[in-house]
């Protein structure tokens, strides 16, 4: 993903653009930080029709749950208290 300052991308957004179809996605930053990526439509639609579930709605999903093997806990002697 190429990586364009806001004032790049808004100075030469013809080029911009160009590059969101034809190399994929393009990364705009602010200041030095990410702020925004420049998607074709047909990325868009995709990525719309197709939404990712939250982790909440994974959680609860009933295929979620099941039985954890806990292995048992040790049987060695505690470890001394450290004197200060």
């Amino acid at each position: 993903m190429n990586t364009w300052a806001v004032q790049d991308a808004k100075s030469r957004f013809s080029e911009f653009l160009q590059a969101s179809l034809a190399s994929g996605p393009q990364l705009v930053t602010k200041r030095g930080a990410e702020a925004a990526v420049l998607v074709s439509i047909a990325q868009w639609r995709q990525l719309q029709t197709n939404p990712q579930p939250s982790l909440k709605q994974v959680l609860l999903e009933e295929g979620a749950r099941g039985d954890w093997e806990i292995p048992p806990r040790g049987q060695g002697l505690p470890r001394k208290p450290v004197v200060f």
